[in-house]
């Protein structure tokens, strides 16, 4: 399996206008973070968790010309305003497009970009299959993914498992069965907002204090906002194991 980060950052991310910290004026690319997003490939799929607004950008930076699948954390526009470009999907793979979510994330969709699903299937409009999924292990072709139930404040969201590899966005808390289905992982992917205190994301101690007792071959982070500092500075503090990832990072599982 191979994850590519497609972005790492939130809408609080790189650049920031007005902003200038020196995260904001930093020429390293990685911390030039595009919303969060990933690109699995497995057994000849490739599977998107989130189309974020940068979403064609991204795609276009990492020359997809083929997706087989969306899968959706939940249902913040940060996570979903990207979906009506799959449309050039739809015109080059001749097919509509597989969107797995929960009922909660379907309403949003709806009401978010209402003429996908009128029924009125002009030329030229986004054309998807609708997957409802919940807490139950579900298939994308041949592809097992098990959800992980996690809180965003109120929010329930679902980070998602596949084989040794798990991604965990936009959460600050997980129940104790939840964690059972993190353990033996080889990567971990954590939500890392920034390093202060925040009501609906874990910060940069919680994150490591998370994958710590969750105890992978390896954990990274995601989600990171411009406060977190510059990636090569927060990276130093990291313990041996952790590091945050980047957009464009390559991960092979």
């Amino acid at each position: 399996m191979k994850v590519t980060f497609l972005g790492t950052g939130t809408s609080q991310g790189i650049p920031v206008i007005g902003c200038s910290c020196e995260t904001c004026k930093s020429t390293d690319p990685r911390d030039n973070r595009l919303r969060s997003s990933i690109l699995v490939e497995m057994d000849g799929r490739k599977i998107v968790v989130d189309t974020g607004p940068d979403f064609r950008q991204q795609m276009l930076r990492h020359a997809v010309t083929r997706l087989d699948a969306v899968v959706f954390t939940h249902e913040h526009r940060d996570h979903i305003a990207g979906l009506d470009d799959i449309r050039a999907f739809n015109y080059l793979q001749k097919q509509s497009m597989d969107v797995f979510a929960e009922e909660s994330v379907f309403k949003a969709l709806k009401y978010e970009f209402p003429y996908v699903f009128a029924g009125k299937n002009y030329p030229g409009i986004p054309r998807i299959n609708e997957h409802i999924i919940s807490v139950i292990p579900f298939h994308v072709e041949d592809i097992l993914i098990v959800p992980i139930r996690v809180m965003h404040y109120h929010l329930p969201v679902l980070g998602f498992r596949i084989d040794n590899f798990a991604y965990i966005t936009d959460a600050n808390f997980i129940p104790e069965s939840e964690k059972a289905k993190l353990k033996g992982l080889k990567v971990l992917v954590v939500n890392a907002l920034r390093r202060e205190k925040h009501i609906s994301h874990f910060t940069l101690s919680e994150a490591v204090e998370l994958i710590n007792e969750l105890n992978p071959e390896y954990g990274l982070l995601t989600h990171i906002s411009h406060q977190m500092g510059r990636h090569e500075d927060f990276c130093k503090d990291l313990p041996e194991g952790i590091t945050a990832a980047y957009d464009g990072l390559v991960v092979e599982i």
